[in-house]
């Protein structure tokens, strides 16, 4: 898949969940080779927001589109979504664990071993992922984004249970996709050390972009 994307937006976007209004009137925008890192309190819809564009959520009302990328496909079939479910299977083994996911998101652009080996899982191949520290399964989790190529990442708390290697090596990944033209959209609490960055700040009852 093709990561030639410019831009990533959203237009007077409004969203509820459980009754309650999340997303009010949200606009913001995300080009190509920078971060768009998105923080706010709990609850202030940061979450929400990478669903949304993820597919996994539908607004009240609102437009979400992307200039560049694959016209054929949608915004959410051009995107990885990282969250805070790491979705494996606990008896199968790390590598059939990533290579399910490598079928099942499409044409393959990394091997299982070049992607556990760029987490640092590789020597962990034939473990079963139950046995897998809760950092482990994060780097496990992330690997997918490797196996197949979507112009779009979204990262949710990416830097949650990983040590200070780990998290390294995790930024380093995501700043060379931002080096390759992809683009990030990521939630955060923490300040994350892109040379490229764009915020955008969620409040409880205002939303508003900085």
């Amino acid at each position: 898949m093709s990561t030639s994307v410019k831009r990533l937006f959203g237009r007077s976007l409004t969203l509820d969940r459980g009754g309650r209004r999340v997303l009010r009137d949200l606009s913001f925008e995300a080009v190509a080779g920078s971060a768009l890192v998105v923080t706010g309190a709990n609850g202030a819809g940061k979450s929400t927001l990478l669903r949304l564009i993820a597919g996994l959520l539908r607004p009240i009302s609102g437009e979400l589109g992307l200039d560049g990328g694959d016209p054929e496909l949608t915004v959410p079939q051009q995107c990885h979504y990282f969250g805070h479910m790491d979705a494996l299977k606990p008896q199968l083994s790390v590598e059939e664990n990533l290579g399910f996911w490598r079928e099942f998101s499409g044409t393959a652009d990394a091997t299982v071993f070049e992607a556990l080996d760029r987490v640092g899982l590789a020597r962990l191949a034939t473990l079963p992922a139950a046995y897998l520290s809760a950092g482990q399964r994060r780097r496990l989790a992330f690997s997918r984004l490797l196996v197949t190529k979507r112009p779009v990442w979204l990262l949710d708390e990416p830097t949650s249970a990983l040590d200070a290697a780990s998290e390294a090596r995790l930024l380093e990944i995501v700043g060379e996709h931002l080096g390759d033209g992809g683009l990030v959209v990521a939630a955060t609490h923490l300040a994350l050390p892109f040379e490229r960055m764009d915020s955008l700040r969620l409040g409880p009852s205002v939303v508003e972009a900085a």
